[in-house]
């Protein structure tokens, strides 16, 4: 069985209450490590909940009192259906006044860094757990379910975007052009953090993404000069 010390739980979740949840925090962590490791080195499609279970040595029953799939377990919290409802919550109340875009990308910017957390506190090294997640997107079957569960946030921010604006849903179309703009952003910004090895941060990443989106996306701004830098570390980094 692979050993992992019980760590704070995500941002989103709030706070463990006690030892029963530090101990259940660690095991769902286990399950997901477990999940990266098995689906990076077979593909998602010959991975059963079965064979992660048994990996780390629980039952079946025990894994799905953590996740619902094996696809849930491979997103840890980026797949806990919590995420989604907190982010909605978080868009339609924070900073009363602000505007929509500069709410957003704060919001999503704070997600972006409860998620790298989740991967610092899954042990070893980070650049590892990025190339295993790398290599299992390869996968048509992880694409397909990062899909469907990025859908699920897009409608999550929508929402709450709605609520914040008092657009009515059907007839105002604000609401979704901007929450598909940020799926947009942060799925292209997670892809190029995986691939650059992580020698930029995600969440600032995000922020930069967010900015350049406002500032209507222009051609020779800060965040091409930006990902220009990191992609020529990265090179760097696997020259040596």
């Amino acid at each position: 069985m692979i050993s992992v010390n019980a760590p704070p739980q995500a941002p989103w979740a709030g706070p463990p209450a006690s030892l029963r949840e530090r101990k259940k925090l660690a095991t769902r962590r286990l399950l997901r490590r477990v999940a990266l490791d098995l689906v990076a080195e077979r593909g998602l499609a010959s991975v059963t909940v079965e064979d992660i279970a048994e990996a780390a040595e629980v039952s079946p029953r025990t894994f799905f009192n953590y996740f619902p799939s094996k696809e849930a377990a491979l997103f840890g919290g980026g797949g806990d259906p919590g995420r989604a409802s907190a982010l909605q919550a978080r868009i339609a109340s924070e900073s009363p006044g602000e505007p929509a875009m500069a709410v957003l990308r704060t919001v999503m910017t704070h997600d972006a860094e409860a998620i790298t957390d989740e991967f610092r506190l899954l042990g070893g090294d980070p650049a590892d757990w990025l190339r295993r997640i790398r290599v299992a997107r390869l996968d048509p079957h992880v694409r397909a379910a990062h899909a469907a569960q990025m859908s699920l946030i897009e409608r999550a921010i929508g929402e709450g975007l709605a609520t914040r604006l008092g657009a009515d849903q059907e007839t105002d179309p604000y609401p979704w052009v901007l929450a598909a703009a940020a799926v947009g952003v942060v799925r292209a910004c997670t892809a190029f953090w995986a691939t650059s090895g992580g020698t930029i941060s995600l969440s600032h990443l995000i922020d930069q993404a967010f900015q350049s989106l406002a500032d209507g996306l222009p051609e020779h701004g800060a965040l091409r000069r930006l990902t220009a830098d990191a992609a020529g570390a990265a090179d760097r980094k696997d020259d040596n």
